[in-house]
């Protein structure tokens, strides 16, 4: 079946990213109760998604392919946009790495899993990075949800990860994809020929593949770039490789866990001001806050005591609509991180602001040098953050 692609047109969700893992689970034949939902099981999810059953199945998650980056340009991903089934899904918020890693490999939002975005207070009252986990929080106490890897492995069936060799005991990596028999390899070819091989043997059930270049190269040059087209395509290719070599009976998902949108260095093209926010340059907007973390589209904001509506008013009076600035009550009770364990209640910012249009928030206090100078960002709640896509062929 071929992809129909038109880079204008509205994604209608198929389903949501949480769903992926537990579906393709589901098209293997195993029969895994989802969590909290003893009604509902990963073969119901297969169905749901549309996922053929299969002897194997292999994930792909493209780190920073959002739907619209994908079908904008989908002049140089000609297998991933017409080839299979192109469907799209929605990601969690905020839409940032950490918490929809955590989104994919447990079924659970960051309300549940506490991987709340980029940085965030921990309890301590320290600025804690999700990524490099940097003050030592132990990764399976903060994050005590079982992951599908670890379900299989309960259930006595194999699942393999494949990805770049530091992510293979890193703190992210235990806290989110637990469970699974991790091979490394570097390269993307390696990463393809790693899994093929992982699939080609006897007692493996699951594959799961780790590509992050698009996102990185986003993040620096950019999705607009030639840059990012070639590592597109490169992509595409090496993917389109892996499709034709799969073994007989394997079903292939291609997902992401964000999309990404450029901020401008110097007018915003929506208003007659900056898009970029620097809180250090404004006074207004730093009275009262203790702490800047998150990420620029995505901010949690920790006030002093007795100060949270104050910023509140102070931050929705300043940006208008170039964001929507909630309290943290009000972020709970929309459902946008979904349930929240009581445990992560105060990690969530005082106030949190999701920023609109090409607003960027920075706080040059504490954000590095380098991370100032990004032009890819995501974090938000906009279609072009929240929408992934989701690829299927049956092999």
């Amino acid at each position: 079946m071929s992809a129909s692609v038109d880079p204008g047109a509205a994604a209608e969700p198929a389903g949501t990213l949480g769903q992926v893992l537990w579906g393709a689970v589901g098209a293997c034949g195993i029969d895994l109760a989802m969590p909290d939902d003893a009604a509902t099981s990963s073969v119901d999810v297969a169905a749901a998604l549309g996922l053929p059953q299969a002897r194997k199945a292999v994930v792909v998650l493209v780190d920073g392919l959002g739907w619209h980056n994908l079908t904008d340009r989908a002049d140089v991903a000609p297998f991933l946009t017409s080839t299979g089934r192109l469907d799209a899904l929605t990601c969690a918020f905020p839409s940032t790495t950490a918490t929809n890693l955590g989104y994919f490999g447990t079924g659970r939002a960051g309300g549940e899993t506490g991987l709340l975005g980029y940085t965030v207070r921990e309890p301590r009252g320290r600025l804690m990075n999700m990524i490099s986990w940097n003050t030592g929080a132990d990764p399976l106490a903060w994050q005590r949800r079982p992951t599908v890897f670890e379900r299989l492995e309960e259930a006595d069936r194999s699942a393999v990860s494949v990805g770049p060799w530091r992510f293979a005991s890193s703190p992210l990596t235990r806290a989110a994809l637990r469970g699974s028999e991790f091979l490394p390899a570097e390269t993307l070819p390696e990463r393809v020929d790693t899994a093929l091989g992982a699939l080609r043997e006897v007692d493996v059930d699951l594959v799961y593949l780790y590509w992050g270049d698009v996102d990185s190269t986003g993040h620096h040059e950019g999705w607009r770039s030639g840059e990012w087209a070639d590592a597109l395509a490169h992509t595409d290719a090496e993917l389109a490789r892996l499709a034709r070599l799969l073994p007989l009976g394997t079903t292939m998902v291609v997902t992401a866990d964000h999309g990404m949108v450029d901020i401008p260095h110097g007018p915003s093209t929506h208003v007659a001001e900056p898009a970029r926010v620097d809180v250090a340059d404004r006074p207004d907007l730093a009275a009262g806050v203790d702490l800047v973390a998150g990420e620029p589209r995505a901010v949690h904001l920790y006030s002093r005591p007795g100060a949270a509506e104050q910023v509140r008013e102070v931050w929705a009076d300043a940006l208008g609509d170039r964001a929507r600035v909630m309290s943290r009550a009000e972020v709970i009770d929309t459902g946008l991180l979904g349930p929240v364990d009581p445990r992560f209640t105060e990690v969530i910012g005082d106030v949190v602001v999701a920023a609109l249009g090409d607003l960027a928030v920075h706080d040059s206090r504490t954000q590095t040098a380098a991370s100032l100078t990004l032009v890819g960002m995501h974090g938000s709640i906009t279609p072009a953050e929240r929408t992934v896509p989701l690829v299927v062929l049956e092999g």
